[in-house]
C-alpha cells in the first residue's frame, strides 16, 4: 500500500543506516510496502552499497537532479500512497509513521488531505543566516502566490497521492526545487494541504546543495511557476513596488525640489500600470488557455 521513494547521489556513508531504520518503521507500521531507491548517477560507492539491499533500485546512467529523481521514482512506483525522503538521515524515520497516520485517517472523510508534510524544527532547520533569509525570501513569494499560509516550503518528507501528482509532474522542478514547486502546485490548484512539525537533524556526508546557486534557481523557479499558474499575483507585485517608489520620490521632491524626482516618479508610475496591464493579459490568456484544455 505504501511506496517510499528516495532520490540518491553519492550518500554511500548513509544508505545501510537510513534504510535499515526506514525498513524497521515500516514493519512495525504493519502494511505492505516498497523502497524505491533512484540512484541519481552516483560516482562513489552507493551502487554497490544499494545492491546489498532487499530494496527497488532505479538507475540514471548521470546526474540529472534530486527532482529528476523524485519523478522516476513516482513513476515507478506500484502503490499509489507514495512517501518522499531523503536518504541522509536529515529526516528521521520515525515520522513517516506519524505523516502516514495523518493522511490515513484523513482519507476515511469526504475532504481528506492531498498531501501531508513535515514541517521541520530546529537548529538544523534554521541554518545559517543566509540560509535563513533566502528562506524567508521564498516563503513570502510563495504565500503571497498562494494566499495560504506555509510552515515549511520545500521540506523533503512528504505523503500524497500518486493518482493526484501525476498530472502535475511534467511541471514540476528537476532540480533541489522539486518539493517547492509542488507546494505551489498543490497550493494554487486548491489542493489540501497538512503540516506536521517533525525534527530536523544533520544529514549524514557532505550537503550537494549550494545555498546562493540552489536559492536563485528555487527563485528562479518560483517566478516561472507563478506566471503559469497565477500571473496576476507577480505583476501585481510590481505595480504595489512602482506605486510606492512612485510616493517616496514625490515626497523627496517636496523636501529637496528636483527635476530627477519628478521623472523618476512619473516613470515609476507609468511602469506600474505597465505592470498591471500585462498581470491582467498574462492571466487572460492563462485562463484561455485552461478552458480549451477543459473542452
Amino acid at each position: 500500500m505504501i511506496s517510499v521513494v528516495l532520490p540518491c547521489y553519492n550518500e554511500e556513508a548513509s544508505i545501510d543506516k537510513n534504510i535499515d531504520s526506514i525498513k524497521k518503521e515500516l514493519d512495525n507500521y504493519g502494511k505492505d510496502y516498497e523502497i524505491i531507491v533512484v540512484n541519481d548517477g552516483s560516482n562513489d560507492h552507493s551502487e554497490e552499497k544499494l545492491k546489498n539491499l532487499d530494496i527497488k533500485i532505479l538507475k540514471h546512467p548521470h546526474n540529472m537532479g534530486y527532482g529528476a529523481a523524485l519523478k522516476t521514482g513516482i513513476n515507478n512506483a506500484k502503490f499509489d500512497t507514495i512517501v518522499i525522503s531523503d536518504i541522509d538521515d536529515s529526516y528521521p524515520s520515525k515520522h513517516i509513521s506519524e505523516l502516514l497516520n495523518i493522511y490515513f485517517e484523513s482519507l476515511k472523510f469526504s475532504s481528506g488531505f492531498d498531501m501531508v508534510v513535515g514541517a521541520r524544527k530546529g537548529r538544523e532547520y534554521y541554518g545559517s543566516f543566509l540560509k535563513f533569509l533566502f528562506r524567508k525570501l521564498l516563503k513570502f513569494l510563495v504565500q503571497w502566490t498562494t494566499g495560504r499560509k506555509i510552515v515549511d516550503v520545500n521540506s523533503g518528507l512528504r505523503v500524497f497521492s500518486k493518482k493526484t501528482i501525476k498530472s502535475f509532474l511534467p511541471h514540476l522542478c528537476n532540480t533541489f526545487s522539486f518539493t517547492t514547486s509542488l507546494t505551489l502546485a498543490y497550493m494554487l490548484n486548491t489542493k489540501f494541504v497538512k503540516y506536521h512539525p517533525i525534527e530536523y537533524e544533520v544529514r549524514t556526508g557532505k550537503s550537494h546543495v549550494k545555498i546562493f546557486r540552489d536559492s536563485l534557481r528555487t527563485l528562479q523557479y518560483i517566478v516561472e511557476a507563478i506566471i503559469y499558474y497565477n500571473p496576476l499575483k507577480l505583476f501585481l507585485l510590481f505595480f504595489i513596488f512602482f506605486i510606492i517608489t512612485s510616493v517616496v520620490l514625490l515626497i523627496m521632491n517636496l523636501n529637496n525640489p528636483s527635476n530627477f524626482y519628478i521623472f523618476f516618479s512619473g516613470f515609476s508610475f507609468m511602469l506600474s500600470f505597465i505592470s498591471l496591464f500585462f498581470g491582467f493579459l498574462l492571466d487572460l490568456i492563462r485562463q484561455n488557455s485552461n478552458k480549451k484544455n477543459n473542452e
